[in-house]
């Protein structure tokens, strides 16, 4: 048998094992009910499409919304980056006029908040910041407004992960016709290598989306158009891909190797059989133990629902970021 046809025969069997997952993950109980009307608005306006969503070592949570909208363009004097506590009380707003469409944030294990903006116009966007918590911008990687599939240049960054040794992977590719690739830089910036490009070959993606790493090192990607998690070394190496977690927007894995994946848009066209909603299980062996489903829209709003990012904290509470919704949406065990 041709490579190719070995490759197909695996689609084929990945696609089988994704119907019955899914049948399966529906069915299971679901430890969670949602806790609504957590968070304050900002003064004085309502939040706009919120895309991420991480917490400090205070406890306080970061999220990156698009300025009251679904983008900040015409919209400089609007802060996208706002700061809550833990009850959902506002704290403080930061980033105005540096952004387009921020997308991913993520902070790393020295406490430094990282924001990717995955569009751009001619003077903003296509960039990732490095912040303290003062706001204070560190470092920025890519060309302001500059959109390349070079070292320097991104198409379209989602996601930041620092790993331990300090070294800085950015997920590039919010679109099927964008760079879809890896990029891995060592802690002072400076671009190592990069992996990846558009398809749905092992070890190619079709809108790389959120980034996550086990207690073993290991690099999980959410491929989401491809329907399935790959998992990678942190050189480059594919390892195994994963399609029961139906169409994967974000991807959490705490300490302990729980993962916890974020499905907002599967539908029977994208995705056969897949149903919208969280999925929790083993990041080891990706056994699927609960489901939280897509929980429905607030009065007045329209589409799909549910986290596009996800973040879970140490007392097990699942916090997702709702692009649809305008909102944040908190879940705590029954």
């Amino acid at each position: 048998m041709s490579i190719r046809n070995q490759y197909q025969l695996i689609h084929i069997i990945t696609f089988i094992l994704l119907i019955l997952h899914a049948g399966y993950a529906s069915a299971q109980q679901n430890p969670y009910v949602e806790l609504s009307e957590w968070i304050q608005s900002p003064p004085s306006r309502e939040l706009g499409s919120v895309s991420g969503i991480y917490e400090d070592a205070q406890g306080n949570f970061w999220i990156t919304e698009r300025c009251g909208a679904n983008s900040c363009l015409d919209r400089d004097d609007v802060s996208p980056i706002h700061v809550y506590d833990p009850t959902g009380h506002w704290i403080k707003s930061l980033g105005d006029g540096m952004f387009v469409w921020p997308h991913g944030i993520y902070i790393d294990m020295d406490g430094y908040i990282w924001v990717t903006d995955a569009r751009g116009d001619d003077q903003r966007g296509y960039q990732v910041f490095k912040f303290n918590s003062e706001g204070e911008v560190l470092m920025t990687l890519g060309e302001a407004g500059v959109s390349g599939d070079g070292p320097g240049h991104f198409s379209a960054p989602t996601d930041v992960l620092v790993a331990p040794s300090g070294d800085i992977f950015i997920s590039d590719g919010h679109e099927a016709d964008a760079n879809n690739r890896i990029l891995k830089f060592s802690p002072e910036g400076n671009f190592i290598k990069s992996w990846g490009g558009s398809g749905s070959a092992a070890g190619e993606f079709s809108v790389a989306h959120d980034l996550d790493m086990d207690s073993q090192g290991r690099l999980f990607v959410a491929d989401r158009d491809n329907n399935r998690i790959q998992i990678f070394s942190q050189e480059g190496e594919f390892l195994e891909e994963w399609g029961q977690f139906g169409r994967p927007s974000g991807l959490y894995i705490t300490d302990d190797d729980l993962i916890y994946v974020s499905d907002n848009l599967s539908t029977e066209e994208n995705n056969p059989g897949g149903q919208r909603g969280i999925r929790i299980g083993n990041a080891r062996d990706g056994t699927i133990t609960a489901f939280i489903p897509e929980p429905p829209l607030a009065p007045g709003k329209t589409g799909t629902t549910g986290p596009h990012g996800i973040y879970v904290n140490d007392l097990g509470e699942i916090f997702g970021s709702d692009v649809q919704a305008e909102t944040v949406r908190k879940f705590i065990r029954r």
